[in-house]
């Protein structure tokens, strides 16, 4: 009898999609006849980039392929986790085993494109198919277009469009879950601890998201109100794909429309970094680049420590450097602050979240900051200036969530570091003077 591992086989890699469940290319994958390994690759381009070895992110990766794993060995199957470079780890796995085909769900920042196009050359050079599908949005690259054949580059139009098209078709569904007989039979597999790849043991304090249907039904009532919990905590999930946002979506649209544009404004800022993928370095809209940042690096730090005297600032930054997470409507204003009253360039509040956010996002993350700096495509005009004080008083009015993240709070805890009006009026004056 022939033994199994001369058999030709298909590999599903996972990256983004860490669920054997509704998954586009592990769907694909199980269907294709052959026997499927499921593989994950630890990357040391990426890993090394990473400031703290003590890495949450890193950690609850590793915490989800444990648990595919647990789940892969009920059918006698079982997860190849390797630690190297991808074109390397292909280079080896395909001189060892017979691979006639490689299943992967599409990512769309410009490090994955570039590996990808590097894995399939690979793969294609040695008669190995590569092929990737859609899988971690409802609508991609070129999908939702302008009527000329140009992106949007304004959200309320793209979304326009978004639904359109999403009202034309009905939401797809690739039962992954229901294949799983078809797994490669190989229960040996073993996945290295996180510190055989450099990472050290940390507390895991990830919630699961909260997609019950009464969160999602009030969702707009109390998503601005950073005291209470109503936001469903689905960003890291949907970040590493532990979540369907296919499920979503359908959940979204029998239950909340504000949700749903959520969603859609994700899925915009992807579009945004695909057609325009200048804007991980630069501003969006170049006539920005003359503003002449202060980037005064003592309120920089001020503003990282949360210590900047003005207590929805400060609590956000609190919250986030002890948790990993800040609330959104907190980010919005925390952001416009270090951008407009300090006048510090974006990218180094962009580059400080990217370290510190669990549910951190290239294109969300670009983008947002984008937003708040005024920079972006769709962004809030320059004369937009948020009033911290103001939206202390509307969204936090007996300060609950202050209260929560600055212990022993007190008015006047802090002298501000900048006087509003002085600062709101200096932001106008230099950015005027930058852009005429």
């Amino acid at each position: 009898m022939e033994k199994a591992v001369d058999k030709e086989i298909a590999v599903c890699w996972l990256r983004r999609d860490l669920r054997l469940f509704d998954n586009t290319a592990l769907y694909h994958a199980l269907d294709s006849g052959l026997p499927v390994q499921v593989i994950f690759i630890f990357d040391p381009e990426i890993l090394n980039t990473l400031p703290h070895k003590k890495d949450q992110r890193v950690a609850f990766i590793h915490q989800e392929l444990e648990k595919i794993n647990l789940k892969l060995l009920e059918f006698g199957a079982s997860l190849l986790v390797l630690h190297e470079v991808p074109k390397k780890a292909f280079e080896k796995l395909i001189f060892d085993t017979p691979v006639r085909e490689v299943y992967a769900n599409h990512d769309y920042e410009p490090y994955a494109r570039k590996r990808d196009k590097e894995v399939k050359d690979l793969l294609n050079e040695n008669n190995v198919g590569f092929t990737t599908y859609k899988d971690q949005v409802m609508f991609e690259k070129a999908e939702v277009m302008k009527p000329d054949g140009t992106p949007y580059t304004v959200f309320t139009p793209y979304s326009k469009k978004w639904k359109e098209n999403l009202y034309r078709q009905s939401v797809p569904e690739f039962p992954s879950e229901t294949l799983l007989s078809h797994l490669l039979k190989k229960a040996n597999g073993r996945i290295p601890s996180l510190k055989e790849i450099g990472f050290q043991n940390v507390e895991l304090h990830i919630s699961e998201a909260d997609l019950s249907e009464g969160l999602i039904k009030d969702y707009h009532k109390k998503r601005d109100l950073p005291f209470v919990e109503g936001t469903s905590r689905a960003g890291i999930h949907l970040r590493f794909g532990t979540v369907s946002v296919r499920q979503l979506v359908k959940q979204a649209l029998q239950q909340n429309e504000t949700w749903l544009n959520e969603l859609i404004w994700r899925e915009f800022f992807m579009m945004i970094l695909y057609h325009f993928p200048h804007v991980e370095q630069h501003n969006f809209r170049r006539k920005y680049d003359r503003i002449p940042w202060r980037n005064n690096e003592r309120e920089f730090e001020l503003w990282c420590r949360g210590e900047t005297g003005y207590p929805m600032v400060d609590a956000g930054m609190r919250q986030l450097n002890q948790t990993g997470w800040m609330h959104n409507r907190v980010r919005m204003v925390v952001a416009g602050f270090l951008c407009k009253h300090l006048l510090i360039d974006w990218r180094w509040g962009e580059a400080y979240f990217a370290e510190k956010l669990l549910d951190y996002e290239l294109a969300s993350n670009n983008g947002n900051w984008q937003w708040a700096a005024g920079t972006g495509c769709d962004s809030a005009p320059y004369f937009r200036i948020f009033n911290p004080e103001s939206q202390l008083k509307k969204f936090d009015p007996d300060l609950k969530y202050v209260k929560t993240w600055i212990p022993n709070f007190r008015a006047g805890y802090l002298e501000p570091i900048v006087e509003h009006k002085f600062a709101r009026a200096r932001a106008l004056e230099v950015y005027k003077k930058a852009l005429n």
